[in-house]
């Protein structure tokens, strides 16, 4: 970035009799981030100039020489060679700026019909709409590898938990599902997300609209929008397609800080039911021995960021009068980042899920614990005859009875079982084994593997059409 503020004429500066002093000159500037919306400023001036021609206001040499000026900026910008100036305020005035000096006065023409708040609003739709975009692309590829791992580990067996407490044995592959769609959720927000940001304000100009004969139909069809939006006063002020992709990316963020947090305790050697490959760890500086499982923990630690990004923005816009107020140059810093934060934290689980190893043995040896057949056992009751909450008793008796000889529940004799109810016979050690357990649960959305796998049947077959 470049700051020659002595050698620049500002494009608004007709009223003004003394120059930007040079701490708002710094404070005000957005070129040093904003300039990432410049394919889609170029996009939209394309299409705007466009238009112009069509309604008559400019003519096709005109139209013609600024596109082709703002063709030849972007390939500057994509060479790495366009010379960005601070003192120019933002990506709009320095290509605007840039599009005059390359062709002459006929590059003042372009902003005829237009301002810097449709213009803007305009850039940040199309580039939020290309980001949702993106973000929803990864989410598939995430949704899909946790498919395969899925279908892998459908018959492994590993406690389920409620309190963190051990509650009955669920499939790997069923543990998985639930995070399918808990994204799967997340890629549809996205999705509904889109709806609103797909309108486009341009031609709402300043805040009133403007006095030339625009065609807003044309433009909006030329930059791929649904329709223009409705009303021209709330096209260039309100920022709430931002906010709300800001609250959809935070809920993404929290169903990985929430797969984070289960990966860490299941690579501690207290739980040690998965393996990540070290290309995904990292070391301590003094314990040689440890190996951190650092990526999921920045995950969990980034989703506060996310969340953070999300009460800005809300913050930013819940004061402001209509219309247009320049407190809305803030909205790009966190929108960016939260953005690029979620793309990033996608990508790693990306990486991460089809490297997970699964310690099986330990998964089914924590199964064991903590009487997780419980319930089963108090099922089986109840298709005897015996009233659930009798059944609830009885099975509370026996469980207190093995923990007592330090047993489980299938290690108990028949005449044990038997004396607690008279009900109980040889084919309760049935559902009291792992897998009985998880075969019993063998209806839409149970844990038995035979649903697990018609689920990853028809989760792929929703992918495919997308």
């Amino acid at each position: 970035m470049s700051d020659n503020s002595g050698d620049i004429t500002k494009l608004w500066g007709g009223r003004f009799t003394e120059s930007t002093d040079e701490f708002v000159e710094r404070f005000t500037e957005s070129v040093s981030f904003d300039y990432r919306l410049y394919p889609y400023d170029i996009e939209g001036s394309i299409a705007h100039a466009r238009m112009l021609q069509k309604a008559g206001i400019l003519s096709q040499t005109d139209a013609r020489e600024i596109i082709e000026g703002l063709e030849g900026i972007r390939s500057d910008i994509e060479r790495g060679t366009f010379d960005w100036q601070v003192a120019l305020e933002d990506v709009h005035m320095n290509i605007e700026a840039a599009l005059t000096k390359r062709i002459g006065d006929t590059g003042k023409k372009l902003h005829t019909g237009r301002s810097r708040n449709d213009q803007v609003a305009t850039d940040i739709r199309l580039f939020v709409r290309h980001e949702i975009d993106r973000t929803a692309a990864i989410i598939s590829e995430l949704q899909a590898a946790l498919l395969d791992l899925a279908e892998r580990e459908a018959e492994t067996v590993m406690p389920g938990f409620t309190h963190l407490q051990t509650a009955q044995p669920v499939s790997f592959g069923h543990h998985l599902l639930a995070w399918f769609e808990m994204l799967d959720r997340d890629y549809q927000r996205l999705m509904d997300c889109r709806k609103r940001v797909n309108l486009s304000p341009l031609g709402a100009a300043a805040l009133a609209g403007t006095t030339f004969p625009i065609d807003r139909h044309y433009t909006s069809d030329l930059l791929g929008f649904s329709a223009p939006t409705a009303n021209s006063l709330d096209s260039v002020s309100d920022r709430d397609f931002a906010i709300e992709l800001a609250a959809a990316a935070s809920i993404v963020m929290t169903h990985l800080s929430r797969f984070s947090e289960e990966l860490v305790l299941w690579i501690s050697a207290q739980f040690d039911f998965i393996q990540l490959p070290d290309r995904f760890c990292t070391g301590s500086s003094i314990m040689p021995q440890k190996r951190n499982p650092d990526v999921p923990e920045l995950v969990r630690g980034k989703s506060g960021r996310v969340t953070g990004h999300l009460m800005a923005l809300l913050s930013l816009m819940k004061s402001q009068p209509l219309a247009y107020n320049k407190d809305n140059q803030e909205d790009k810093e966190p929108l960016f980042d939260l953005l690029d934060t979620v793309r990033d934290c996608l990508s790693a689980y990306l990486s991460m899920i089809p490297a997970i190893e699964c310690n099986r043995d330990n998964m089914r040896k924590a199964a064991m614990k903590g009487y997780a057949t419980a319930t089963d056992l108090a099922d089986y009751l109840v298709k005897k005859g015996v009233p659930f909450r009798d059944a609830h008793e009885i099975v509370g008796q026996a469980v207190a009875s093995a923990i007592q000889q330090k047993k489980d529940l299938c290690e108990l004799s028949l005449e044990e079982l038997k004396g607690f109810c008279s009900e109980i016979g040889e084919e309760v050690f049935e559902c009291l084994t792992l897998e009985g357990s998880l075969n019993a649960r063998d209806h839409f959305g149970g844990t038995a593997p035979k649903q697990v796998l018609r689920a990853i049947n028809t989760a792929r077959d929703q992918l495919a059409q997308r």
